[in-house]
């Protein structure tokens, strides 16, 4: 049977989870941020760090304890039961199916508002066309791309910023103020609400684990890079819409979707918002063709095992070697990007998001201090209290998104839970188990 060869580093995996966030989409969602916090964005980034940091840790405690990939479907499963792993995969799959869904649809409203003659539908089946093709030839011709194309998104993000800080020292205001983390118009539900869909961001950092099979020492480094790459990730994302909300202190844009472009304009002018256009649609690009990738490999296994129908889901191209049906499945899904707007899409997500870190979260309680003999204070803090701060705030979360967001989440989970039953026959059996075997 073929393995996979250890081969990444530390360095290496943390470049895999930073770039899997896409650090750029803090100026794609920045608008509808904006608007949800009235205004106050990197306070909604705070506290989005802090809840995510509580269950980063409890993903690298399950990292350590259960090195294989799986992520949160392996997890749930080894420490609590197979069918609540079932609904973890679930959850997960939810967040991997649908992302390429948002990704591109936020690109195309800022394609739509640099082009609006050509409509915004064009720019989404654009996006979808171009990313299945290449993903259908191959991951070795994606990651080519990927590799080059990621560097572009950084340097524009950071030229974004740099041109922020240079327009506030020309605008006479201090250069530094804590107005837009709090001032007298601050409201916690709002900024509660703007959390939920801020972690949005964040979405990435448990993608790390995915790669455990082919990192040197992946009990000890796949835990640093998740909490590494979380840490860095949320300040980059705090740094950078402080800046932008000094730029644009408000709330009001001409569109929501694509606000960052409007500010781009201000303080960059025309020539700015070109290579600010391309920035945002080469991270969007990358970040959607990495997502249709990783879905149509979960797909594939799930319906190599079983969990799936294998008739379907478990085929591969003779050409290319690819999941062609799997790929085009994720490219169908995406056509809902025609149908909704870039807040409850994002918002839909983070449901799956927050209920696959709820039940790590609880994994880590099951595994560590409910399985351990010994429970100290040190357990009591390690593996009661931080797994339960952690569960508490991504259910509070959770429940601060959109009521659009929670129904359509809702109806994936019961949709979940009858396909569980038709699995496990009246859930009497064991659902079929995903087999990610340690690489050897």
């Amino acid at each position: 049977m073929a393995h996979l060869q250890r081969t990444l580093s530390l360095g290496a995996v943390m470049l895999f989870g930073i770039a899997y966030m896409t650090p750029i989409i803090v100026l794609g969602t920045f608008g509808i941020l904006a608007q949800s916090t009235g205004g106050h964005v990197p306070s909604a980034y705070l506290v989005a760090l802090v809840a995510m940091l509580f269950t980063a840790i409890s993903y690298g405690r399950m990292a350590a304890a259960f090195p294989v990939s799986g992520s949160a479907y392996t997890y749930v499963r080894k420490a609590i039961s197979p069918k609540l792993g079932f609904i973890a995969g679930w959850a997960v799959l939810l967040d991997y199916l649908f992302l390429p869904m948002a990704i591109w649809l936020i690109g195309a409203a800022y394609l739509s508002s640099a082009f609006p003659a050509i409509p915004q539908a064009v720019w989404v089946l654009g996006f979808i066309a171009l990313t299945t093709v290449i993903n259908v030839v191959g991951l070795k011709l994606a990651s080519t791309i990927n590799t080059a194309l990621m560097l572009v998104q950084f340097l524009v993000l950071a030229a974004f910023v740099v041109l922020c800080i240079h327009y506030v020292q020309g605008s006479g205001e201090p250069l530094f103020t804590l107005a837009p983390l709090t001032d007298g118009h601050l409201q916690w539900p709002l900024v509660m609400s703007g959390a939920a869909i801020a972690c949005y961001s964040f979405l990435g950092f448990d993608a790390v684990s995915t790669l455990t099979e082919e990192t040197r020492n992946a009990e000890r480094t796949i835990p640093k890079a998740i909490l590494l790459v979380t840490l860095v990730g949320g300040l980059v994302f705090i740094l950078a819409s402080y800046w932008v909300q000094r730029v644009h202190p408000g709330m009001a844009f001409a569109n929501v979707d694509s606000a960052a472009y409007e500010i781009a304009r201000n303080i960059g002018g025309d020539i700015f918002v070109s290579l600010f256009l391309m920035g945002l649609i080469v991270g969007q690009f990358t970040s959607g063709m990495a997502a249709q990738a990783s879905v149509s490999r979960l797909l594939f296994a799930m319906g190599r095992d079983g969990v799936l129908p294998q008739s379907f889901f478990g085929q591969l191209s003779r050409r290319f070697g690819t999941p062609v049906n799997n790929l085009a499945l994720c490219g169908v899904v995406a056509l809902l990007a025609l149908k909704l707007d870039v807040a409850t899409s994002t918002s839909f997500i983070n449901f799956g998001a927050f209920l696959a870190f709820s039940l790590v979260n609880l994994a880590v309680i099951f595994h560590f201090y409910l399985g351990a003999t010994q429970r100290g204070i040190r357990q009591i803090l390690l593996f009661l209290i931080c797994p339960l701060l952690g569960l508490s705030a991504d259910l509070y979360l959770m429940i601060s998104l959109d009521s659009m967001a929670i129904l359509l989440g809702l109806s994936w989970l019961a949709l979940g839970v009858i396909y569980l039953g038709k699995l496990t026959h009246g859930f009497r059996t064991q659902p079929p188990e995903m087999q990610f075997s340690e690489a050897e």
